[in-house]
């Protein structure tokens, strides 16, 4: 199929779309299939609110210095500016255990106990990854004050309950046990 391809169907029950490009056929959401051609869209008049103008500049923010920190500590590892916590040549005789004795040989730290241990050229890399992971909460936090300057309470409390369950589940405090 070539770029603008129709889309080509099978199902009966799609008759009436077959033959038809995808934006033809892409409804609003819940409103089922758009029955005529797409309305053209004038990107330059799209307007994003101050809050998704908010969220998306910290979450930019937020996984530069993620990406970033994840260079800079792998450039540092592998250039050997930060000792390992396993020397790269032990890691082949060690790969083939399970995770409870790798641990065990290794002496890894379990938990959050990395934190401890980030002058380690192999484990300095997971501050970028803890960054990645954690760089949605200051966005939503920004919101909050936001949310309730205008009084959209519903929307705050969203953003607290998201904030709440993302830092649970980070903290290992719901973890199941394994």
């Amino acid at each position: 199929m070539g770029v603008r391809d129709p889309v080509v169907t099978d199902s009966p029950s799609a008759d009436e779309y077959a033959g038809r490009f995808p934006e033809e056929i892409a409804g609003r959401l819940g409103s089922g299939p758009a029955l005529g051609p797409r309305a053209a869209v004038d990107l330059a008049v799209i307007v994003q609110s101050r809050e998704q103008l908010l969220y998306a500049r910290l979450l930019d923010w937020g996984t530069a210095l993620g990406l970033l920190v994840l260079v800079a500590s792998f450039t540092a590892y592998v250039a050997g500016w930060l000792p390992p916590r396993v020397p790269v040549h032990e890691l082949p005789s060690l790969w083939h255990h399970p995770v409870d004795e790798f641990t065990r040989l290794t002496g890894s730290p379990l938990g959050w106990a990395w934190l401890a241990e980030l002058q380690r050229g192999d484990l300095a890399g997971l501050l970028g990854i803890g960054l990645l992971a954690a760089c949605s909460l200051p966005s939503l936090a920004a919101l909050v004050p936001l949310y309730l300057r205008a009084g959209d309470r519903a929307y705050a409390a969203i953003c607290l309950a998201e904030i709440v369950v993302l830092s649970l589940a980070a903290s290992g405090v719901l973890s199941a046990g394994h």
